[in-house]
């Protein structure tokens, strides 16, 4: 199929197509001592946040990050409707060396997919007929300004319980939901 400009598919980066809270987990058990709880992310706890900040602050950790096989399900469903395809992603305004390694990550992993990476602050304001995102507080940003947008939100543990009509949650057991969906709104841009 040909793409088209107007039929846009914004995929984002971190828990999305690569494996952002899979690799800091990980991170997070290697430097944890024997007597502390299960690291959660996402629970405010400060020394986790100091953590989670020296460890995503080092030199190629964004670079290095693992795919994720939830996005990249729904990447290729994007590629075979036709979507022109771009990547999404919130640039760290404290660790701007992020912003080059997502740009690189992007280029090893994605250059046979997109059209182009764009790193924003806030997400609502990029246009999209589509947004694959797995964060809640950017999906509502984004919607804001798309009443006829779609959103698929790869499913992770800091998203369960999020509701909104035009978001669809991907487990990995919906896929022909998802296509179809994807579909529907490739034929109404």
């Amino acid at each position: 199929m040909t793409r088209s400009n107007n039929k846009i598919a914004l995929f984002d980066m971190d828990g999305t197509l690569a494996d952002y809270d899979g690799q800091l987990l990980k991170d997070l058990k290697k430097i944890a001592s024997d007597h502390e709880p299960e690291p959660r992310l996402y629970s405010g706890v400060s020394y986790l946040e100091a953590r989670r900040h020296v460890i995503t602050s080092q030199a190629g950790w964004f670079l290095n990050l693992p795919k994720l096989q939830l996005g990249w399900d729904i990447l290729q469903i994007a590629k075979e409707i036709g979507y022109s395809i771009s990547i999404l992603t919130k640039g760290p305004s404290s660790k701007h060396i992020a912003w080059s390694e997502k740009v690189e990550w992007c280029n090893r992993h994605l250059s046979e997919y997109i059209d182009g990476v764009i790193i924003a602050h806030d997400k609502g304001l990029v246009y999209g007929a589509v947004l694959v995102d797995d964060w809640p507080d950017y999906i509502d940003g984004w919607l804001q300004h798309r009443p006829r947008g779609v959103v698929i939100m790869p499913a992770s543990e800091h998203n369960v319980g999020y509701s909104h009509p035009n978001v669809i949650r991907y487990d990995g057991t919906n896929l022909d939901e998802i296509r179809r969906r994807m579909r529907e709104r490739f034929a109404a841009s």
